[in-house]
């Protein structure tokens, strides 16, 4: 009689389930594996026999018996080492070694040759999936029980070997459902060493301020030792800790590719820096079964590109979209998928080629067409979803100040933390966590402006020739410097601070 039992697939970031059947008929043995699936999949076979075996169960070899595994949907294909427990602990069923309702039971696990089971990939969506199916329990390797145990309603069992696992499915000795621990949910003890440690560039870290507390994309130009990447790095320090459903959601991402290392949820904001020759299926995601590229892993924090002109130019064009709609579509052969990609984008480059263009006391090398064509190599289109964009000048010995004292930075890592509380209260019915997310559907409810902040508003988007995008980027950083102040309104001080953020005809001007 076949059985029948349930496991999950993960096909880019979600889930999806699986159906495992187990069936066997007399005659010579054999054990085939059908389904689509891959290399790792049919080498479960033997991973499977070896690991029954060590635990003083009856192998499939020690049957007369044509034993057939079946996955089912059959046209999805089954890639990595996660089926091994389900097509075991349906083994075991099918020849009553053990008996247990399967019918509200995910399993999820690679087996070692001793039948040990080793953590997988994907736990989180696959508890995820369970719940909204209406499953009563997953079943996992106990390296990945915490994660899996984040999602409420579900009873999640870690399991160290197959043995503990047959002794709880036959009640022999039943554990207990790992719960989650909210005390390890996301902590910050860093005192903002790498942001307080910067001397001078006032203007710069007051930009920065702007961009953390609104999620705003930012692009730094300025000579060589002006500070740029030390700039973009620390915009981590004053970055709130992830939200609860922002930890969720990343951790996703990175359970997804392996990269939980074992913690319940993702304790900090990711900071992607890649390097200027990464191709566009690596930053966006891709492969023949496609997974998440730089842009996804990104979610919800930082994605630093330094020296931003010397990416392939269809590699940043590959950026319009996500930064655009916060979302990234990879269409494969294998099929399509959606990946989450709200980042905050962090760009540094120099102004010329040799990197002196504009310094008063440096001698540029570059001819004047070098110049032009080193900064169009970032297209207009690209620019204008940039929120803020701002020259980093050099720093002296004579004009740098003393490092920031904590108090101080404590203050300014207070009001970004109030700024964000401020916009979780107003998008609370929404999906969107920042003002950099606003859509131009609902800017208008969320942007007032007093009239003389329209009015100075206007008059700029006239006066510069801006695109409706930069207008409403004008709206939205005012919005975010006014929360930064705990104000309701747009005031005209905001807008004129924001144009000012926005606006910097000398980062891509002819001249200076």
């Amino acid at each position: 009689m076949s059985v029948r039992l349930f496991s999950a697939s993960i096909s880019g970031i979600d889930a999806q389930l699986i159906e495992v059947e187990v069936d066997s008929t007399p005659g010579l043995h054999a054990f085939n594996i059908v389904g689509l699936p891959d290399k790792a999949v049919q080498e479960s076979k033997e991973r499977i026999a070896s690991a029954i075996r060590s635990n003083a169960l009856i192998p499939p070899s020690a049957k007369h018996k044509k034993i057939i595994i079946n996955l089912a949907p059959a046209d999805i294909r089954k890639e990595g080492p996660a089926y091994d427990l389900p097509i075991a602990v349906g083994y075991l069923l099918e020849t009553e070694q053990v008996k247990f309702d399967t019918g509200d039971k995910i399993f999820l696990g690679e087996l070692s040759l001793n039948g040990a089971i080793k953590p997988v990939n994907g736990v989180l969506s696959a508890s995820i999936l369970a719940k909204n199916l209406g499953f009563k329990e997953i079943i996992v390797p106990i390296a990945n029980a915490g994660e899996a145990s984040v999602i409420e309603g579900l009873n999640v069992f870690g399991v160290g070997s197959i043995t503990e696992l047959i002794d709880h499915l036959s009640g022999m000795k039943p554990l207990k459902p790992t719960k989650y621990k909210a005390s390890t949910a996301v902590v910050s003890e860093d005192d903002g060493e790498a942001f307080r440690l910067i001397k001078g560039q006032e203007t710069a870290k007051r930009a920065l301020t702007v961009a953390a507390a609104g999620g705003h994309n930012i692009l730094m130009s300025g000579p060589p030792g002006s500070g740029k990447t030390l700039l973009a790095k620390a915009l981590v320090d004053l970055m709130p800790n992830l939200s609860f459903p922002e930890a969720i959601e990343v951790t996703r991402i990175y359970s997804s590719m392996g990269l939980v290392n074992g913690s319940s949820l993702m304790a900090d904001r990711p900071f992607r820096s890649p390097h200027h020759t990464t191709s566009a299926p690596a930053m966006v995601g891709g492969g023949a079964n496609p997974k998440p590229g730089e842009i996804s892993l990104a979610h919800r924090g930082i994605l630093f590109l330094d020296e931003l002109p010397e990416f392939p130019r269809h590699v940043l064009e590959s950026l319009r979209e996500p930064l655009e709609e916060g979302l990234i579509t990879v269409s494969r052969a294998a099929g399509s998928i959606r990946l989450p990609a709200k980042f905050t984008l962090v760009g540094a480059m120099n102004p010329c080629p040799c990197g002196n263009y504009g310094e008063p006391k440096a001698n540029c090398i570059c001819s004047p067409m070098n110049v032009i064509r080193y900064k169009k190599k970032i297209s207009g289109p690209l620019l204008d979803r940039i929120d803020i964009q701002i020259n980093v000048p050099r720093e002296t010995a004579a004009t740098a100040q003393e490092p920031m004292p904590v108090k101080k930075f404590n203050e300014i890592r207070g009001k970004v933390t109030t700024a964000r509380a401020i916009q979780l209260a107003r998008f609370k019915n929404s999906k969107i966590f920042t003002n950099a997310e606003i859509s131009y559907r609902n800017i208008d409810k969320w942007c007032v402006l007093e009239p003389e902040a329209e009015k100075l508003l206007q008059n700029a988007v006239a006066t510069k020739s801006l695109s409706l995008r930069a207008y409403h980027k004008i709206k939205k950083l005012g919005r975010t410097i006014a929360d930064l102040e705990q104000s309701d309104l747009i005031k005209p001080n905001h807008v004129a601070e924001a144009i000012s953020l926005k606006i910097n005809e000398k980062l891509m001007g002819e001249g200076n």
